[in-house]
């Protein structure tokens, strides 16, 4: 059972941050606030006393713990991928050019 313990340590170690996360989309929530990119669809009213400016967008720690899990399997892929590639080249290292050709399919597939 020690051995189960810590594979799921191990595993949880391998993920991203889920406080780096949750920075990484506040950011981008301000930037889009600040430029009035304000043109999302909200599917619940909000409470009559509350306006669309001073609401704030919050993420829950499940929401976070799923980002990064769906994150970690991105990049894991698109290295695999690009792996791949470069060793089709007979490369040993992986050059940004490898990445470029392999990733509009991984958006594709994501």
């Amino acid at each position: 059972m020690d051995e189960d313990a810590t594979t799921g340590n191990s595993a949880a170690a391998e993920t991203f941050d889920p406080e780096l996360i949750h920075a990484i989309f506040k950011l981008v929530w301000r930037r889009r606030a600040e430029k009035g990119g304000g043109n999302e669809v909200i599917d619940v009213e909000p409470a009559p006393e509350t306006s669309r400016r001073n609401r704030s967008t919050t993420a829950n720690a499940s929401a976070l713990k799923v980002s990064c899990e769906l994150l970690r399997i991105f990049v894991t892929e698109a290295i695999q991928r690009s792996a791949f590639i470069a060793e089709a080249e007979d490369g040993t290292v992986i050059e940004p050019t490898h990445l470029e050709r392999v990733l509009p399919q991984l958006l594709l597939d994501f």
